[in-house]
This record gives C-alpha cells, sequence and structure tokens, in this order.
C-alpha cells in the first residue's frame, strides 16, 4: 500500500480501470460494475468515428447512465479530423475522458487502419492526439501495445511514446504482450504474445513523467498492488469481467475506502433497480443479465444461477421475478473464496 503515497492526487482517480472490451464492456455491463466499484474507471467498448459519425441513432453507441462516472469513450479511428469531431461530440456528451485505441489486432480494423497497426504509425497518431486536444478539455489518452509483429519492443516502443507525448500525450496504457498482426488471431492476440511487464516498467523510468499503466494478464487484487510499484495504474480485462466479484475489493484495497457492496447478493440487489428501467425501456433480460453470470462462482448454487438465467432469461416476458428466482438458488455463505 505505500505505493499510494508516490501516486499525486490528479492520478489516483485512474489508479484501476476496467479495461475496453467489445462485446463485454457495454452499458449494462459498467452499471453492474457500479454495484461493485465506485472508484474504478470505466471504459466503453471501442467505437469506431463512422458509428459515431454516421450510425443512427447515437445512443445506441454513446448512451450510458449517470451512475457510470467516471467514465472513458474509447475511439477507433485514424483520421484526424473526424477523432478530433468524436472526442468533441464525447465531451458533449458528459464522458471524463477520451482514448484512442491503438492495440486491436482485429484484421477489420486494421483495413479501416484502426487499432494496434497504428503503432507503425506514430505520426498519424500524434497528428490525432493533437487534434483531439485542440477540440476539448477533457482528457486524450492513448492504449497500445509494446510493439507489432517484427518491431523491436525497446527502440520502437520508445520512438513510438516520444512522438505521441510531444504531441502532448500524458497519459498511455500499455499492454504488455505485442500485437502479431501477421498469422495470429485476435484470440490468439491475447495469448499467445508473451507478457513482457519488465518492459513497461522500463517505459516508465524512462519517461517518469508520463503517467503509464498497464494491462494484460493481471487477475488479483495483490497483482495490481505489486505492479503499482512499477507503474502508475493498472487496468484489467477478462478477469473483470468473468470474475466480477474481484471488483468489490478494489476500493478497500487500492483506495482504501469502502466499497459499495458487502456481498455478491447485495450488489446483485442493488442492480434490481437499473435492470428494471431497462426493461421498461425495452431491453431484454438475457441482454442484461448475460453480465452476471459470473458474480457467484464458487458458491454453492452457482452453477444453478447461471443456468437458469441462461436458459430462461430470453423468454418473452422475463422479468424481475426470474432474476428473483435465480438469485434464490444461491447459497452465498458458502462461497469458495
Amino acid at each position: 500500500m505505500t505505493n499510494l503515497i508516490k501516486v499525486n492526487s490528479a492520478d489516483r482517480g485512474r489508479l484501476f480501470s476496467i479495461a475496453p472490451m467489445m462485446d463485454w464492456t457495454t452499458r449494462d455491463y459498467r452499471a453492474f460494475a457500479r454495484t461493485l466499484t465506485k472508484r474504478a474507471l470505466l471504459y466503453t467498448e471501442m467505437v469506431t468515428t463512422g458509428a459515431i459519425l454516421h450510425g443512427t441513432p447515437r445512443e445506441r453507441f454513446m448512451g450510458y447512465s449517470e451512475v457510470e462516472h467516471p467514465l472513458a469513450l474509447q475511439l477507433g479511428g485514424s483520421d484526424a479530423g473526424e477523432l478530433a469531431e468524436c472526442a468533441a461530440i464525447a465531451e458533449a456528451w458528459g464522458y471524463d475522458e477520451v482514448n484512442l485505441n491503438v492495440g486491436c489486432p482485429s484484421d477489420r480494423v486494421q483495413n479501416n487502419l484502426i487499432g494496434a497497426c497504428l503503432m507503425g504509425y506514430p505520426e498519424k497518431v500524434a497528428e490525432a492526439v493533437r487534434a483531439m486536444q485542440t477540440a476539448v478539455s477533457i482528457p486524450v489518452t492513448v492504449k497500445c501495445r509494446i510493439g507489432i509483429d517484427d518491431q523491436d519492443e525497446d527502440a520502437d516502443l520508445e520512438r513510438f511514446i516520444a512522438i505521441v507525448a510531444d504531441a502532448g500525450c500524458e497519459v498511455f496504457t500499455v499492454h504488455a504482450r505485442k500485437a502479431w498482426l501477421q498469422g495470429l488471431s485476435p484470440k490468439q492476440n491475447r495469448d499467445v504474445p508473451p507478457l513482457n511487464y519488465p518492459r513497461v516498467h522500463r517505459l516508465k523510468q524512462s519517461r517518469p513523467e508520463l503517467h503509464i499503466g498497464i494491462n494484460g494478464g493481471i487477475k488479483t487484487l495483490a497483482e495490481c498492488q505489486k505492479q503499482l510499484t512499477h507503474v502508475d495504474s493498472v487496468m484489467v480485462g477478462r478477469e473483470a469481467y468473468q470474475n466480477p466479484w474481484l471488483l468489490a475489493g478494489v476500493d478497500e484495497q487500492l483506495f482504501v475506502e469502502q466499497g459499495p457492496a458487502a456481498s455478491r447478493l447485495d450488489a446483485a440487489k442493488a442492480f434490481r433497480p437499473y435492470i428494471q428501467q431497462r426493461l421498461d425501456e425495452g431491453a431484454k433480460l438475457n441482454h442484461i443479465t448475460r453480465h452476471l453470470l459470473g458474480l457467484f462462482q464458487g458458491c454453492p448454487g452457482g452453477r444453478r444461477f447461471r443456468r437458469h438465467l441462461s436458459e430462461h432469461a430470453h423468454k418473452e416476458g422475463a422479468g424481475l421475478r426470474l432474476f428473483d428466482d435465480a438469485l434464490s438458488l444461491v447459497n452465498e455463505p458458502e462461497c469458495v473464496v
């Protein structure tokens, strides 16, 4: 916990964040996450500039609940003018941060010069950052990899960071794996390239004036605390989604504040008003509750809870009563921690 003393007050708000993940960090997941942690910085799924500028209704891509703050919008794009316009829209919508995706390895986004392939074009990223910062007063940040394909993890990463930082970016979250754009699928890129945490640690040592966060393979809050002795912040992805109860310890263990949920059932019950609100808006129960399926890992009845929702939540008319029936199948006091 001594690392918290070293973190300045401006950076403490981003000490811990949940990574943007396609199809996972939807508005419903983010609202659920707030029943477990008030302090984690939340990110949207990546939203492309084309979706924001030309998609309708815009609420579909940018809608959120006020409870989700602090909340960052992650943008996918490479055209500086379009990114600046979207950043201005994000600020007008009340987002707290705009983040540029320079890490996604998908073939689909590569074809549009989006994501990790931009690590090969640091000047283009710098131009985009400069344009976005001119357009908004909220922070403009970058999420990247330690490199792509045959890039040198030291020289090329240092060059990328230097060029983008010179354009005014002060906050980088670095996924501590390379992205292999040729030969690996997006799924393989999450596991196959080896993690290289020391590379990110060295980046922080060489650029102490920048906020350097780390992402990739982190599964426990103990690991987060260990990483915070080397970097400024930690971003957790799949573990925060698949094992959401992890988030219940974030406020207490990392921010030294009491969290909102004393138990899993408390969190689930606190989510009930939101579920009803979304149902009233026309959302389907299964679209909301799919984000809770991992809540009762290790609890007697946890499997029955998941099965009940999986088998019935998609049915016409499914509502809070079905959700409550699923909760009644769980015996939380006997959970295995």
